[in-house]
């Protein structure tokens, strides 16, 4: 196969995305024009690319999607804004971000319109920063890792400056390299000149143009940074002093690392220039320009891991310092762990400091484009959704089990690795050299190559690995360069086993086309090309080592990275490709964050490998679910309608002992333990389509003609219910639950997991005595009638939730408080109000009064039924106004009541405080339904 070149490439997808709809999925016929214009534009500069080559890549591009994000909204003290500023500001920073990642970056257009889609959402939820007085936000946006967070909140950062935020300040990790890389993407995507030369556009002789402001014909825009790209380029009082940058006629970027020192000189510098003493303080603050605070990586140093009652960390405080210290200012945290901010105190108010950074505001979970290879297509996911596909796990884990005398898990920092390499990594060395020959094969002559070997946290011991994985690498260079001796078939007949065995399989598991399905004499021919390029280096705090991509981007670099901490958290390795990763973690947001192999792969995703631990791939497998279900509880809440700070989050624990983030960051988290015993889960998310409502009214009057043909039931002669009790557990379960469809965003009422808990109860002599009730109401005129078991059963209505969606129906309950103690007897209600006001105690109704509840409700009830003796209220409930159908079929909705189980095994969750405070399920009443 011939290579392409480069450049001639590039000019030929750019072109070939001109060609291409702006606003929707391209047609197969649509990119076949496309190709064929770009083609003939490179062909007038004297360029030839591969047609067959260049119409795959814009069918890959074309063919990525990415899912709109859902987020929690509060909009108390916030004033819509973004609708009229459309029309009324130049938004030049991000129409020239825009055109740079479709032209240069080439990302697909349906992801650069999903990016345009999710910045405008973010940018809405903060506050005009033109709106006169005083005001702040603060949210949590969680993306995954690896996913373009980065390009995300540039892209958000482009639309803050065009909006007229004027300070923008961007937090990026704790170390000096990830401050670095994060200041060269702002140049490149913001500023568009290199910072290490100018410190803004217009400065006089300076003329280093890079990213958005090197590209032809743009505008030079009005931006400066007091930061710069250097490893030693971050905030200090120098600059700020030499700066002389007036805030406020245009924007200030600043990329700053989390210290506490830096942010203290900034907060200084800033309010000494631009501060007015307030009277009522004795404070500077600065009135008229708006800050926006991007703070990337959240969850790490950012937290107030203090106790509760004592003073904050250094770090919390001075961020909660800088935002304090501004009349108008937006606070958004970006992560991919959110597990440590789910756990802020939601209701810390210091004295001097103010809350703290807990996302009142809004919290917005990003789906990461298809193309991402995540933690669910490499570990596996087993959905918790009887609607959607169980992930099957794609192919590309390697184990390693021969390490234990090379590096033991546990080990000193004086540690040195005994012998030679291990045959594992020796075999992860040989799969990157075919992976980087392979890439040469298909034409990826100059891009950047990575391996990543993670086996331990100390510094002295890194440098030992970087020195044998070095000799190692040139003992296969030289083997393989010596034509005539029998090393080198010795070599080439090892990877040619590694190939036959392994790459060839797996590439034949992905749907690649027939140019990337290479032959052996095609790979064969680039290896020692490919081998010459490397370079062994050790990333960490000690060694002089630097990943110098951007240096060398025009001839692509192949590293081997020996690291550790500085390779766990924000940093890139470009192009990487083979990871060899045993250090093992006892936290989940830690090991996400170690797993620097997730991201894209573009035309090389086959040949990528992870080798690590069988006990490390579980770890990862049960870290996928539980971040999956979190990532679900958000989207639900969602699409409920409720802000932060009106619904809990919960993180499931691990059955292997890790734990969820680091013990003080949890200050705030309770460990409960969760199962159906004790629960009342009810349906309040109805899905309106594929003809949901007629197939769970069919299935209501199929369950009730079952339940008629074991005995009639008793009708309630106010209201028309319908009850019938004794009701064997199987019969619930098969004849109702297992049948009902629920919208797949109700992730917290899934009726096929209630059935295997009735059952699994069952077998323990538990909810064996069931009782059913169809809930009808006294009036038959205001929502219609429906036939149940040969009985005119009158509709319900409730209220909708305050958000609407196309093809689902919310509501904010459907219990009626006063249904869940139909069946009690007389003793059992008597203790259980006499629980439900005892739980009611020093609490106080939303106008200050005190409460005393008339009705027993929630957990004190539910604590007064017998392990046999569960309730099922059947709600048949109006249509949906919103919904455009014609034949306006009911609804069916449950609620089931659940006794307190004395054997059934729970699942074990870390909650946040404000799910907890909904523990007692105390303050949710509703009308009767007269």
């Amino acid at each position: 196969m011939s290579t392409v070149d480069d450049e001639a490439f590039s000019h030929a997808v750019t072109a070939a995305l001109m060609f291409l709809p702006g606003d929707r999925q391209a047609t197969p016929e649509e990119v076949e024009k496309a190709t064929d214009m770009a083609i003939s534009v490179v062909g007038l500069k004297g360029m030839t690319v591969d047609r067959e080559l260049l119409a795959k890549s814009l069918e890959a591009k074309t063919n990525v999607y990415q899912e709109d994000s859902a987020a929690l909204h509060n909009s108390e003290g916030h004033v819509p804004w973004l609708a009229d500023a459309k029309g009324d500001r130049d938004w030049a920073f991000w129409d020239r971000y825009n055109r740079y990642l479709k032209t240069v970056v080439g990302m697909p257009p349906q992801v650069v319109r999903a990016l345009d889609r999710s910045t405008e959402e973010v940018l809405g939820e903060l506050e005009d920063p033109r709106r006169p007085g005083r005001w702040r936000r603060t949210g949590l946006v969680i993306g995954q890792v690896q996913s373009g967070k980065t390009g995300q909140y540039i892209g958000l950062a482009t639309k803050a400056a065009d909006a007229g935020y004027r300070l923008i300040v961007v937090f990026a990790g704790i170390h000096n390299d990830l401050r670095s890389q994060t200041q060269l993407r702002i140049d490149e995507g913001l500023l568009g000149f290199d910072t290490q030369y100018q410190l803004r556009s217009d400065q006089e002789g300076a003329n280093r143009k890079i990213g958005v402001g090197a590209m032809s014909h743009v505008d030079q825009l009005p931006v400066a940074s007091l930061t710069n790209s250097a490893e030693k380029g971050d905030f200090d009082r120098r600059t700020a002093a030499k700066a002389n940058l007036p805030i406020g006629g245009f924007p200030i970027v600043l990329v700053v690392k989390k210290h506490r020192r830096i942010i203290d000189y900034l907060r200084t510098w800033v309010t000494e220039v631009h501060g007015e003493e307030d009277p009522q303080t004795g404070r500077k603050i600065v009135r008229d320009i708006p800050l926006f605070v991007i703070d990337d990586e959240a969850d790490n140093a950012s937290i107030n891991t203090a106790d509760p009652d004592s003073e904050p960390t250094k770090i919390n405080e001075a961020i909660r310092k800088l935002v304090n210290s501004f009349d108008k200012a937006s606070y958004v945290g970006y992560t991919a762990t959110p597990f440590a901010n789910i756990y802020v105190d939601s209701e810390a108010d210091h004295d001097v400091l103010g809350e703290d950074l807990f996302p009142h505001s809004f919290i917005r979970a990003l789906r990461a484009p298809s193309n991402y290879l995540g933690p669910e297509r490499l570990f596996g996911l087993r959905v918790r959704d009887e609607d959607e596909d169980d992930i099957e796990p794609l192919p590309l884990v390697e184990h390693v089990t021969d390490t234990a005398s090379w590096i033991p898990d546990k080990h000193k920092s004086s540690w040195v690795p005994s012998g030679d390499l291990p045959p594992s990594l020796r075999q992860a060395i040989h799969s990157f050299v075919l992976t980087c020959a392979a890439r040469r094969a298909r034409g990826q002559l100059h891009k950047h190559n990575s391996m990543l070997v993670h086996v331990t946290r100390f510094t002295a011991v890194q440098g030992h690995v970087r020195d044998q994985v070095d000799d190692y690498v040139r003992f296969l260079s030289e083997s393989l360069r010596d034509r005539y001796g029998s090393a080198s078939r010795t070599c080439l007949a090892e990877l040619r086993a590694l190939w036959d065995s392994d790459f060839v399989p797996t590439t034949e598991y992905f749907p690649v086309n027939e140019a990337e399905r290479l032959s052996w004499d095609a790979v064969a021919e680039e290896i020692i090309p490919a081998l010459l390029k490397f370079r062994v280096k050790a990333i960490n705090g000690a060694a002089k080592d630097v990943l110098d991509y951007y240096e060398n981007r025009h001839k692509g670099l192949s590293i081997i990275a020996v690291g550790g901490e500085k390779l766990s958290r924000g940093l890139t390795l470009e192009g990487l490709s083979v990871s060899y990763y045993l250090r093992a973690s006892k936290t989940y947001d830690t090991l996400l964050q170690m797993g620097r192999w997730f991201g894209y792969r573009p035309g090389y995703e086959d040949l990528c490998r992870l080798y690590t631990t069988p006990a490390l791939e579980s770890a990862y497998a049960e870290i996928t679910a539980a971040t999956d279900e979190l990532r679900r509880d958000v989207e639900e809440m969602s699409v409920l309608g409720l802000t932060p700070r009106e619904f809990g989050l919960k993180v499931r624990t691990s059955s292997l002992g890790l734990a969820i983030t680091a013990a003080n960051k949890m200050r705030q988290g309770t460990r409960v333990r969760l199962s159906y015993s004790g629960e009342l889960p009810e349906t309040t998310i109805f899905n309106l389509q594929d003809g949901a409502p007629q197939k769970n009214l069919d299935n209501l009057r199929s369950f009730t003609g079952t339940l008629a043909g074991l005995s009639a039931p008793e009708v309630d002669p106010n209201s028309g219910s319908l009850t019938w009790k004794h009701v064997p557990p199987e019969i619930v379960a098969a004849s109702f639950f297992d049948t009902y469809q629920t919208a797949k965003e109700a992730h917290r009422v899934r009726p096929k997991f209630i059935a295997d808990y009735v059952r699994k109860c069952a077998a323990h002599g538990e909810l064996t005595d069931w009782t059913v009730r169809v809930i009808g109401v006294k009036s038959r005129q205001l929502a219609g009638a429906v036939d149940i078991a040969g009985h005119s059963v009158a509709l319900v209505t409730r209220q909708e939730s305050g958000r609407k969606t196309a093809g689902r129906h919310t509501i904010k309950r459907v219990l009626s408080p006063k249904d869940e103690s139909i069946d009690l007897d007389k003793s059992q209600k008597e203790r259980a109000l006499a629980a439900t006001k005892k739980a009611a105690e020093g609490s106080k109704r939303r106008d200050g009064s005190p409460r005393n509840p008339t009705t027993a409700t929630g957990t004190p009830l539910r604590f007064q039924r017998r392990p046999d003796q569960p309730l099922l209220l059947v709600y048949p409930l109006a249509p949906s106004e919103s919904t455009d159908t014609t034949d306006q079929v009911p609804l069916v909705g449950f609620a089931v009541s659940f006794p307190f189980s004395e054997r059934q095994i729970k699942t074990e969750y870390v909650v946040n405080d404000v799910w907890w405070k909904q523990g007692a399920d105390l303050d949710i009443e509703e009308e009767d339904d007269e």
